[in-house]
């Protein structure tokens, strides 16, 4: 049966990092997830908690939760360095690397820059950076300050409109969700924008070694549904989930979601089939309209 939750600090060259480990039951790699943007380790407690089997391994980004904030802005290369680092000071040779929204570019960066390290691949409610198709522009701005983290009234008024789902039917359930919530603060907010302006996967999603598992929320304001797809559709071995919610289905539906993930995680016949750029550009070009053909599906 999986452990506690055990919370600890560590540094990794240098940056102070809070990070929780759940140690589970079952014999394949760890595995590494990424939040969303000014969310501390303790919004994906219910995930955790769901695994089944699963060892799993989180950190506050620094300038998040209990990650004093450096010096200088950083990109998401030294932050998937900081990442590697973590996960072999533990001791680890092989993980599998999970990304929830603005996290999602974070674990493809990973995926990208230590292929050896990252066996298997989960990116949820994310796109591709830069180049993604965007969401309501109104909600899109309600992203641009940290205020949801340090003032839990304001979340609960703007949780409906910003995450849609099930708190369009009933916003009380965010009460869980906002009470779960500290560390955001302003300037590290900031860093965590700064690290992914202009950032985009686009020119090597195609060389992606890693079997792929894509899951977006039908009701999705901040991530419009169709970013999966075009994820899918680049990433060589990719299949695709449409979860019937909205952006926090990790936080809204946690048992259903570590299910999908730890029976991908298990899979042992998922293969990497090569592929040239060109046919992935094809393929793309061919139909954005998401789909259940190729090894995509809907639930």
């Amino acid at each position: 049966m999986p452990r506690e939750i055990e919370a600890r600090q560590i540094v990794i060259d240098g940056q102070l990092l809070q990070f929780a480990i759940r140690h589970g039951s079952g014999q394949q790699p760890p595995l590494l997830l990424f939040n969303g943007i000014g969310a501390n380790w303790e919004l994906a407690k219910l995930f955790l908690e769901a695994l089944t089997s699963t060892t799993a391994i989180i950190f506050d980004m620094p300038g998040v939760g209990g990650s004093p904030r450096p010096l200088l802005p950083y990109r998401p290369s030294t932050l998937v360095r900081l990442a590697a680092g973590l996960v072999t000071e533990l001791g680890y040779a092989e993980i599998d690397v999970a990304g929830v929204s603005w996290g999602g570019g974070i674990a493809q960066q990973f995926a990208h820059q230590y292929p050896k390290l990252c066996r298997r691949l989960v990116l949820a409610a994310t796109a591709p950076g830069a180049t993604m198709v965007p969401g309501s522009p109104s909600v899109l701005w309600k992203m641009v300050t940290p205020r949801r983290y340090t003032d839990k009234d304001y979340m609960k008024r703007i949780a409906a409109d910003l995450y849609g789902g099930v708190f369009r039917n009933d916003p009380s359930l965010i009460d869980r969700h906002a009470s779960a919530m500290h560390g955001a603060r302003n300037l590290g907010y900031l860093y965590q924008l700064l690290a992914v302006a202009g950032w985009t996967s686009l020119p090597w999603l195609w060389s992606l070694p890693q079997p792929t598992l894509i899951l977006m929320g039908s009701d999705d304001p901040l991530v419009h549904p169709i970013n999966g797809d075009i994820l899918a559709r680049l990433i060589p071995s990719a299949e695709l989930r449409m979860i019937d919610d909205g952006h926090l289905f990790f936080v809204t539906r946690p048992a259903e979601t570590a299910e999908l993930i730890e029976a991908f995680l298990a899979d042992e016949n998922r293969k990497v089939q090569p592929t040239s750029l060109l046919s992935r550009i094809a393929s793309w070009i061919g139909g954005l309209a998401p789909t259940s053909e190729g090894g995509r599906h809907q639930t």
